[in-house]
């Protein structure tokens, strides 16, 4: 992991304030979900990106019944 020398405090509902300089850099903008994921007493925030259920590819998917499959596995089951 990069440090970045910033710090900030969580307010009472739990929430923290990310940079505008580093949500630009990381692409991050108004309403995008981010996942939550924890590494002992670590805490690792990722913008979202869905993945196919079947490969668990994150690029090239689309939503078909409301589920999102790559492409690859939408051709390997004939659609």
């Amino acid at each position: 992991m990069k440090a970045t020398g910033i710090a900030r405090q969580v307010d009472s509902l739990g929430r923290v304030v990310f940079p505008m300089e580093l949500r630009r850099t990381m692409d991050i903008n108004s309403g995008d979900a981010m996942e939550i994921f924890t590494d002992g007493k670590t805490i690792v925030l990722k913008k979202y990106e869905p993945a196919c259920i079947f490969c668990g590819e994150a690029g090239d998917v689309v939503e078909h019944k409301g589920k999102y499959v790559c492409n690859g596995c939408l051709e390997e089951m004939g659609k």
